[in-house]
């Protein structure tokens, strides 16, 4: 039997608990037990953007409406009808909010395999690719919970800072970053302030602004309401984590210098907009996945890989060796509380600190 966690697309706060049996496994194809996956503001990002970015497509129900949300975890083969792959083999990647998961693995490597279910293909490579912990040099056993919650998002992190690089800042020396105490936010921050002559503004709300302001990354901390305090003809970049329309025009109105909108999520789901008519440039959606294809075609996929495990490496370094660390692995076992977790992350309230683990495999009744 599998659980798993759906969502109603068009209300996301409306979920359900929906049990299955098993089906049988074809020829080539494995069953995975989802041990631990991270729920973060980005995975809120994935239902939000479900339609428009094709994120409902991982993992469809049976049932119009009704979706999964894709998550980031870990996971052991427990089953399987292909030769390349064993029973008890470890493997990182990208689940359904379920207890199992079936995949058909090809393109075996080393280093893991791809899900070639017809129902991906066409959906973007680095979604559809499975990691073998045991060849992983990003893995270490005991910081599974940092690697779920955070390895996802730093590489996105590590994409916005090198495709606003790449651009060579759009001209700008001033980055403005909502949401500021979310955790794919704190991770660009990371990045950019090795980057000398670049003052890294986070926006954030009040109640996050002493957490903003411990990490040491951001140059300066702004609540939403200071927003003021910045010259208005600031030459500047928006990197957008919020989503948040309101805020959104604020700044396209108030930067007369505005020079490019990076718009990366919406951890302010509830103030999701779009951005027509508004002054300066459009806002553009950030695909991580479009400037991974990029720089592994210009790099070559030994140098990608090499240059994000050394700013991981890096950064996770910084995020345990802090006083208190930067994150802190909350764990929700059994359905009930994934439910309520994820009722928790969509509202946006708790701990900035605090990272939500979950573990679905305790069976109800």
């Amino acid at each position: 039997m599998t659980t798993t966690l759906q969502v109603r697309k068009d209300s996301l706060g409306q979920t359900r608990l929906q049990d299955a049996a098993d089906p049988p496994l074809a020829a080539g194809q494995v069953r995975a037990a989802i041990d631990a996956f991270a729920l973060t503001s980005n995975n809120i990002t994935y239902a939000a953007f479900g339609d428009a970015m094709n994120y409902w497509q991982f993992f469809p129900t049976e049932e119009d409406g009704w979706g999964t949300v894709p998550v980031w975890g870990f996971a052991s083969i427990v089953q399987s009808l292909h030769p390349g792959v064993a029973v008890g083999e470890r493997l990182y990647g990208y689940w359904p909010m379920a207890d199992s998961a079936v995949l058909q693995p090809d393109r075996l490597s080393v280093g893991g395999f791809m899900d070639t279910a017809a129902h991906r293909a066409g959906l973007p490579a680095v979604y559809n690719h499975y990691t073998r912990c045991a060849a992983d040099p990003f893995y270490t056993p005991g910081d599974e919970a940092q690697q779920a919650l955070l390895r996802p998002l730093f590489t996105t992190s590590w994409l916005i800072d090198d495709f606003l690089a790449d651009n060579a800042f759009f001209g700008a020396q001033t980055l403005l970053l909502s949401s500021a105490s979310s955790k794919t936010a704190y991770g660009t921050a990371f990045v950019l302030a090795q980057r000398p002559g670049l003052q890294v503004i986070a926006l954030t709300s009040a109640a996050n602004k002493a957490f903003c302001d411990s990490l040491g990354c951001y140059s300066k901390v702004l609540t939403y309401e200071e927003l003021a305090q910045l010259a208005a003809d600031t030459p500047c970049v928006y990197i957008d984590f919020a989503g948040n329309a309101a805020l959104r025009k604020d700044i396209h109105t108030r930067f007369t210098q505005l020079k490019y909108d990076c718009s990366i999520g919406g951890t302010h789901v509830q103030q999701l907009g779009g951005g027509k008519d508004l002054p300066g440039p459009r806002p553009v959606l950030f695909f991580a996945p479009a400037q991974v294809k990029k720089r592994s075609a210009e790099w070559g996929g030994a140098v990608l890989n090499a240059k994000l495990l050394q700013a991981w490496q890096a950064f996770l370094a910084r995020v345990n060796g802090a006083s208190p660390p930067w994150l802190a692995a909350q764990w929700h076992r059994g359905a009930q509380a994934v439910q309520q977790a994820y009722a928790l992350v969509l509202a946006g309230k708790g701990d900035a600190r605090a990272g939500h683990m979950l573990d679905l495999r305790e069976r109800r009744g």
